[in-house]
C-alpha cells in the first residue's frame, strides 16, 4: 500500500511540474510576441513616414511644374535676366517680376533685384 501511495504522490508531482514548465513556456511566447508586436508597430510608423514624405515630395514637385507650366503660358519669359538663385523670371501683365520656387510658390521681386543671366 505504501508503493502506491509513493507512486500516486509521484505522480502529481511530475504533473504539477509540467504544467509549471508549461507557464514558463507561455509566458516565453507572450514575451516574444509583445517584442514582435513593438518591431511591428515601430516598422508600420517608419514606412508611414516614409510614405508620406514621398507624398509630400511628390505634391511640391507637382505643384512645381503646374506653377511653372502656367507661368510659361501666361506671362513673358525675361530672357536677359535671371533671378537671386539662377532661376528664371517671368513677366507678368502688370509688369510684376517673378521666379517660381520648388514648392510652386511665385516670388515677387524687384527689378533692381535681378542678376544677368550667365551663358
Amino acid at each position: 500500500m505504501k508503493k502506491v501511495f509513493v507512486a500516486i504522490f509521484l505522480l502529481t508531482f511530475s504533473f504539477a511540474n509540467a504544467q509549471e514548465e508549461d507557464k514558463t513556456v507561455g509566458q516565453e511566447i507572450k514575451k516574444d510576441a509583445k517584442a514582435t508586436g513593438r518591431f511591428i508597430k515601430k516598422s508600420a510608423k517608419a514606412t508611414g513616414r516614409a510614405v508620406s514624405k514621398g507624398a509630400s515630395a511628390a505634391g511640391k514637385k507637382t505643384a512645381e511644374v503646374a506653377s511653372k507650366g502656367q507661368s510659361e503660358i501666361v506671362d513673358k519669359t525675361y530672357e536677359g535676366k535671371a533671378g537671386p538663385g539662377g532661376e528664371t523670371i517671368y513677366i507678368t501683365n502688370e509688369s510684376k517680376y517673378y521666379w517660381v520656387d520648388k514648392k510652386g510658390h511665385r516670388h515677387y521681386v524687384e527689378e533692381s533685384g535681378l542678376k544677368d543671366k550667365q551663358p
